[in-house]
């Protein structure tokens, strides 16, 4: 339990470029760190880190553990967990904070394992008791029917992984000072398991990243069918939103996974989420709820959905979509 007071964040980067979820997770990060009267750091396994670190100073980090070595270039879970569980254990910091990507929840769990450490799966929301010291950990539990907060009270460090998109960014400036500390870790003894060959990249009509959208139409059961997507691909064009879907149109494959929003699929957290034909069960309230702006279509006045909306319509989405995507294009053209 003797532990260096510090905070950190997995610094996750794909081909050179840190995923936007450690900007939220430093930032709520540095939220959680002055209260508890933690530094806040990042970890950063890469071939160079060097050129990566003044990104994480400007969103709180005070310091970047750098950890360089060519096999760290890409993901691979082996040389990844060697190189973070040796420099937490060497460390002992106090909490480590993963994104819940397809890294993050590969790695966290194996360092969990290595660190002899809990770990708390897909958080959405992170607080600190100062006089227990622990990190209080709430995440859906019981198929998203309630929300559970989990605290690991007898072993070090505390760590989660977090979704995408429960936290705002908040950039401190551009030129924000903070520490480089290079580690040397050996990796020739690990055995090479898996080898990346090539990326293949998942080709859509819709080609807009659900996490970095800043508009979402979303449709639900009340589509319909599969074809009738089109209305919702339609008005997302006049948007230049992305197109997301509830948990049952892509379990009757109406629509293909990487749409899915919610507990089993993507948190987005976009200005403005239109929710076509979704009812508004807690599983996909937890994955767009943070949204700044809600605008729900559905014929039921006392779907779920219609409590968290901004703004609500009630009808049909076959006749409210299309006028609405016409209004847009009026004022558009106007």
């Amino acid at each position: 339990m003797s532990t260096t007071k510090e905070l950190w964040v997995f610094a996750e980067q794909r081909e050179g470029k840190i995923a936007g979820v450690v900007q939220e997770l430093l930032s709520q990060g540095q939220i959680l760190a002055d209260k508890a009267g933690f530094t806040l750091a990042a970890v950063l396994p890469s071939a160079d880190g060097a050129g990566l670190c003044q990104e994480l100073y400007n969103f709180g980090a005070k310091k970047v553990y750098t950890i360089d070595d060519p096999k760290l270039a890409d993901y691979q879970n082996d040389y990844y967990s060697r190189a973070v569980a040796q420099l937490i254990n060497e460390k002992k910091p106090e909490i480590v904070l993963y994104g819940a990507t397809t890294i993050g929840r590969s790695l966290a769990p194996t360092v969990a394992v290595m660190v002899d450490a809990g770990l708390t799966a897909d958080c959405t929301e992170l607080d600190f008791d100062v006089e227990a010291g622990n990190l209080l950990q709430t995440r859906p539990a019981f198929g998203g029917n309630i929300m559970a907060t989990i605290i690991c009270p007898d072993h070090r460090p505390q760590m989660s992984t977090v979704r995408s998109n429960v936290f705002k960014k908040t950039k401190l400036s551009d030129r924000e000072a903070g520490e480089q500390i290079p580690y040397e870790v050996d990796l020739s003894g690990v055995p090479e398991r898996m080898r990346r060959l090539e990326s293949v990249h998942e080709a859509d009509n819709n080609s807009i990243d659900l996490n970095a959208a800043q508009f979402i139409v979303s449709g639900g059961r009340g589509v319909g069918k599969p074809e009738n997507f089109k209305v919702i691909y339609d008005l997302a064009s006049e948007l230049g939103a992305a197109v997301g879907a509830s948990r049952a149109t892509v379990d009757a494959g109406w629509i293909s996974h990487h749409h899915q929003v919610g507990q089993t699929g993507k948190t987005v957290c976009p200005v403005i989420y239109i929710a076509c034909g979704i009812s508004g069960a807690i599983q996909h309230l937890a994955g767009m709820q943070s949204s700044d702006m809600i605008i729900a279509i559905n014929k039921d006045p006392d779907a779920p959905i219609f409590d968290i909306a901004d703004y609500g319509l009630i009808g049909d989405l076959h006749q409210i979509v299309p006028e609405f995507q016409k209004q847009i294009a009026a004022a558009k053209a106007s």
